[in-house]
């Protein structure tokens, strides 16, 4: 079995690496290829990661390349988790948009949007070289936004699957709080990537007894603290919100919190910098525990575990994943990219049945699938106007002097990725 890591130089690279040693009987990988254009980190990240196989007896072969097409060459999946313009682009998108008393993020509102831009056209370049070296082989998509990447790799025809750890986070909190193990947990998980509730947790899959009342009731105060939110509404909704909720339950607050600190980018180049130097040292061999602030917790289970799925060696299995919606939240076209529990198998992912979404988040989910429209129009397109269109949309924003401020914000600060700007 070969795989490939296209955005293979990322410092989250070792935290997948691990998780191939680890779980090598889950995922018996022959061949890892790391794809990465910048061959100073690919040769620190590609060594470190060598020497993680290495010292846990793992007997594949781990090869880097910046040459794209030799890397997904005949390749069973292809893993994507890169970022186009890096921590610098990400940066602006954390800043720019609070300019205009708007939340600056990487993945929704006008910086999501911004990053969604810049990369759909890039993936789905990738996409059809991977289908020309391999039309079976399947794209597992961990690149954010990871609804709109999803649905434009979906929309054009490729055997894709998106990933999140959001869900795999929970799925772990609520099985120590539960003091049980994680394969016992099944998530009534429910939403769009990074716009999701926990409307159920259940011991021994779907129709397990609701144990969410008692967390809630015993632990609230933990869990809305991992929340950075007030336990009154954690008790008030009686679900447990994506910590992304907070964007839209606090926004206010949060524009306030941004403008005082540096942004999350500058953090984050500052620990990968060191991260870098860490992977320089040839005594390393296991990702340091720096990697854990880094993000990306329980990435490698969840990418072990669904690729094993897709590619037969670990039969079928429910994950959490993103993929077509085909009638699950009936207020949606089945066309939209829905995050909820599915059963995954080698001919893909087919979401299970759901609880059904009080108005109070279908609104809010119909609302922002209705901007992943406008926006996929956008990354496909380009043009001034589409841009305005889904800004105008997201309920981040939503106002006219607003949406017309950002729309030229972020042609300005992009227009090296926008082929039409």
């Amino acid at each position: 079995m070969k795989l490939a890591v296209v955005g293979g130089g990322s410092t989250y690279t070792p935290e997948l690496i691990d998780g191939f040693a680890r779980l090598r009987d889950t995922l018996p990988v022959e061949e890892l290829v790391l794809v990465d254009p910048a061959a100073d980190r690919l040769e620190l990240v590609g060594g470190l990661a060598r020497r993680i196989f290495a010292k846990q007896g793992h007997p594949g072969r781990i090869t880097t390349t910046a040459d794209l097409d030799a890397g997904v060459a005949d390749a069973d999946a292809v893993l994507l988790q890169l970022r186009v313009g890096g921590q610098a682009a990400r940066n602006q998108d954390e800043t720019w948009p609070l300019e205009c008393g708007c939340v600056g993020q990487e993945t929704t509102g006008a910086g999501g949007l911004a990053k969604a831009l810049r990369t759909v056209p890039v993936v789905l370049d990738i996409a059809e070289r991977v289908r020309r070296s391999n039309p079976n082989a399947w794209i597992i998509d961990f690149t954010n936004p990871v609804g709109i990447v999803t649905r434009a790799l979906l929309q054009a025809g490729h055997k894709a699957v998106g990933l999140c750890n959001v869900a795999i986070g929970f799925q772990r909190k609520f099985a120590r709080l539960l003091d049980v193990t994680p394969e016992q947990v099944h998530l009534d998980h429910v939403g769009l990537n990074h716009l999701t509730w926990e409307l159920g947790v259940r011991l021994g899959g779907p129709d397990g007894e609701n144990l969410l009342p008692r967390l809630i009731a015993e632990h609230g105060d933990t869990i809305a603290g991992d929340l950075r939110m007030d336990r009154a509404v954690v008790d008030r909704l009686g679900v447990v919100p994506s910590y992304y909720l907070r964007y839209f339950y606090a926004h206010d607050e949060v524009v306030r919190e941004l403008g005082t600190k540096p942004s999350r980018a500058a953090e984050v180049a500052a620990m990968e910098k060191e991260l870098l130097a860490m992977y320089g040292d040839p005594a390393l061999d296991e990702k340091p525990a720096l990697l854990a602030k880094r993000g990306g917790a329980f990435y490698s289970e969840a990418a072990v575990d669904l690729a094993s799925s897709l590619l037969g060696s670990g039969g079928s299995a429910v994950q959490v994943v993103n993929t077509y919606n085909r009638g699950t939240l009936p207020f949606l076209p089945d066309d939209a990219v829905i995050e909820v529990q599915a059963r995954v198998d080698g001919t893909g992912a087919t979401p299970l049945a759901v609880p059904m979404l009080d108005p109070l988040y279908s609104g809010l989910v119909s609302q922002v699938t209705a901007y992943e429209d406008l926006a996929l129009e956008a990354a496909l397109r380009g043009g001034r106007d589409r841009v305005f269109k889904a800004l105008l949309a997201h309920p981040l924003i939503g106002q006219f002097e607003y949406a017309e401020a950002l729309t030229d914000k972020l042609i300005a600060h992009n227009r090296e990725h926008l082929a039409w700007a």
